[in-house]
């Protein structure tokens, strides 16, 4: 390696799990989740990004994720040290639930970290492969790193991906914990349309069915989305043509920007310039 290989390498769970392209899929459904958070909701209703470019306000949900992944140690550094800044003035008083939010609260930054490895794993389960206990493990243990560099209290996280998994099922079914509030239906609204780039426009229609189709029951309930059995075939169907036909899809279309430019970074030849990036 003759680049700075940043926190993981290549062979690393990380980079296995987070370059595949599939991970918009899970960033939109993980944004689908933070929506349902109140107090979630109440910290993006301050800042109104979200409104002004959804399409930024989606990829800002996986950017720590790739910096952290595919970046050098320093961009890394930067990108948590960005994200961070931004949160130390996103807290005050929820004016539909009266609770207190604020995006360095240990819960509510556990909360936004959890959805989103969640939503990762499972899409890659469905469109690449299954994975062991010690694999999702591992994962959870190497995203620990990313959940330490935006605040969060490692020694609260739970020890497992399966207790993380749990966590957020738990606190799904505590009383009011999920509500439909005005940004829930913004969000709800923005995954729909697709306010997306022109490259991203003709897989935007799966992505938004897969997002809201695949959300575990409490939250299907707060957005009001109906299972039915073709929505279940249809869904079963896609995910297993995609993962059939994945293996023969050239990188541009398997692998995700980030992850092929960090590949290139690490094995340039001495003197060569590489620009990193940060798009999908």
């Amino acid at each position: 390696m003759q680049g700075d290989p940043g926190y993981f390498g290549p062979k690393s769970m990380m980079w296995t799990i987070n370059k595949e392209i599939t991970v918009l899929f899970g960033g939109a459904r993980a944004l689908l989740m933070h929506a349902a958070h109140p107090l979630i909701s109440a910290g993006a209703r301050q800042t109104s990004f979200y409104q002004r470019d959804p399409w930024k306000r989606l990829i800002r949900t996986l950017s720590l994720q790739n910096s952290v992944t595919f970046g050098t140690k320093e961009e890394a550094d930067e990108s948590a040290f960005r994200i961070n800044k931004l949160h130390e003035v996103i807290k005050g008083k929820d004016k539909i639930t009266g609770g207190i939010y604020n995006a360095l609260d240990h819960e509510q930054l556990l909360w936004v970290h959890a959805c989103l490895q969640i939503s990762s794993i499972y899409f890659y389960e469905k469109t690449v492969k299954q994975l062991t206990e010690n694999e999702k493990n591992q994962y959870h243990e190497e995203n620990m790193i990313a959940a330490e560099m935006v605040l969060v209290n490692r020694n609260l996280i739970p020890k497992t991906h399966n207790d993380l998994k749990e966590w957020v099922i738990e606190k799904s079914k505590e009383k009011d914990y999920l509500l439909l509030t005005d940004v829930a239906k913004d969000v709800y609204e923005i995954i729909k349309t697709g306010p997306v780039p022109i490259h991203i426009k003709p897989i935007w229609p799966f992505i938004a069915f897969t997002a809201f189709n695949t959300l575990p029951k409490e939250f299907k309930e707060i957005y009001g989305i109906e299972e039915t059995k073709l929505k279940n075939f249809l869904l079963t169907f896609n995910l297993t043509l995609l993962k059939i036909s994945r293996p023969f899809l050239p990188p541009f279309f398997r692998l995700i920007a980030p992850a092929r430019w960090a590949k290139q970074r690490i094995t340039k030849k001495p003197g060569l310039k590489f620009k990193d990036k940060s798009k999908i």
